[in-house]
């Protein structure tokens, strides 16, 4: 599969067990760690299971690389003043909030310098929990990489697209696409303008494909869609401990210097690697008589706890689609909700908040917090004549989790973006109860018991 943005070569498939190599047979035959690898190459291994996980959440990789990821300086503290995943350290806030799009900044800032976190919940050390953060940037990250010690990020492009050079090989992931970088894995992001996105980090975990239940063999997001490197490698020298290695660990950062690039990988096997995907391939499952399926039908991913049918996080979409549904309030219905929901927009309009909900922000309903349509999507919906109608021009997205998730003062307060008008969504919301109301024939008898009597 040839990328046409930078003619990029893509493994297709989601898990599977795939060998790449730069160079021919730099990946040894027969066994994983000969005595010599061919080019005099080092032999590495990436795990990101436990070595007696059972085969079907077994996650390694074998890299074959000019030197170990374990050649350089030690590492130390990198101040931060926007990232972290201290999440008892602001006041909890229970309200319906929203974000307006987050500033990209002026001056040159690169992906991690741009990192901010918005919320979380749980503690890194414990491997529990989630945290949602906003980049901004607009440079590249030149000779400096990251890796992420505590968990998996998806990354959800909005503006801007990214070039991202990993261990692996190279990836080009636009606005519309989404790209995992998983635990431990070393990149750089390379943009060539203003950027901005959204990223999920899950602790404990990793993001797998949902269970399709009665929708079957296929649909949703298909396993021969998501893409994924071909080895790539670089053989760079910089001269004075010239290179940055930056590692999120335990909820900070810390930085270490050495001499070399880290894509130095000739040729790797496994099936722990980063991936991506175009959210145009998705497959939507809808209702096509009557009322709302639920929305766990637009998960694209999901990343599962130890309770069956429960989510650490899912990724889901809203995406294009035909509306059909006969006698029924077409938006997403009004909800309170055992879980958390983060939602963005990476283009278009949301047909539930069709003003105020922008590309490039947010919005958050915590736990229990109620929420839906406002009060003009309300009216437009209930008297909408009822005929098929296709949803153009639109991206929204949610990460939902069954953790309760805690605002950051940056989120709240700093940002300067929180929507402080955001509750007059409702407050337009009339009593519309008419006592007098009698059914139609069609509406057959009522539900409602005998009265009891002595």
């Amino acid at each position: 599969l040839i990328s046409k943005k930078m003619e990029l070569k893509y493994h297709p498939g989601f898990g599977s067990e795939i060998v790449s190599e730069a160079l021919p047979h730099a990946v040894p035959k027969k066994q994983n760690n000969p005595q010599k690898c061919p080019y005099n190459l080092y032999c590495e291994q990436l795990s990101g299971s436990a070595f007696t996980a059972p085969r079907e959440t077994n996650k390694r990789s074998w890299l074959y690389r000019i030197r170990p990821a374990a050649v350089h300086q030690p590492f130390s503290p990198l101040e931060h003043p926007t990232l972290t995943n201290s999440f008892n350290a602001w006041p909890p806030n229970p309200n319906q909030l929203r974000w307006m799009p987050f500033d990209i900044p002026e001056k040159e800032t690169d992906f991690v310098e741009g990192l901010a976190t918005v919320c979380g919940a749980g503690d890194p050390k414990s491997r529990s929990g989630v945290a949602v953060y906003v980049y901004t940037c607009n440079k590249p990250m030149r000779n400096k990489c990251f890796y992420n010690s505590d968990g998996d990020f998806l990354i959800v492009p909005q503006q801007g697209n990214l070039s991202v050079f990993t261990e692996f090989g190279q990836l080009h992931v636009r606005p519309n696409e989404i790209v995992v970088l998983q635990q431990g894995m070393r990149f750089s992001v390379s943009v060539s303008g203003p950027s901005r996105g959204y990223i999920l980090e899950v602790f404990n975990g990793h993001f797998q494909l949902p269970n399709l239940g009665p929708i079957g063999a296929n649909g949703l997001a298909n396993p021969r869609d998501f893409l994924c490197p071909v080895a790539w490698f670089e053989d760079t020298e910089v001269p004075d401990d010239g290179y940055t290695v930056v590692s999120k660990f335990q909820g900070q950062l810390f930085c270490a210097q050495q001499s070399h690039s880290p894509f130095d990988v000739v040729g790797w096997h496994g099936n722990y690697y980063p991936y991506k995907y175009d959210l145009d391939k998705f497959m939507v499952v809808n209702a096509v008589a009557f009322d709302h399926a639920d929305p766990s039908i637009f998960t694209v991913l999901t990343c599962p706890s130890n309770q069956p049918g429960v989510a650490v996080a899912d990724f889901v979409v809203f995406p294009p689609r035909w509306c059909v549904q006969e006698h029924t309030f077409r938006p997403p219905y009004y909800h309170r909700n055992c879980m958390s929901e983060f939602m963005g927009l990476v283009y278009g309009v949301y047909e539930a908040k069709e003003k105020g909900f922008a590309p490039g922000g947010a919005s958050l309903h915590s736990m229990m917090t109620p929420h839906g349509p406002d009060a003009e999507a309300f009216l437009k919906a209930t008297h909408a004549t009822l005929k098929p109608a296709r949803l153009e021009g639109t991206m929204a997205f949610m990460f939902e989790s069954s953790f309760s998730m805690a605002v950051t003062q940056w989120a709240e307060q700093t940002c300067g973006k929180l929507d402080h008008t955001y509750h007059h969504s409702w407050q337009g919301l009339q009593k519309n109860f008419e006592p007098s109301w009698k059914p139609s024939e069609e509406e057959g008898p009522s539900y409602t018991s005998p009265t009891a009597t002595e």
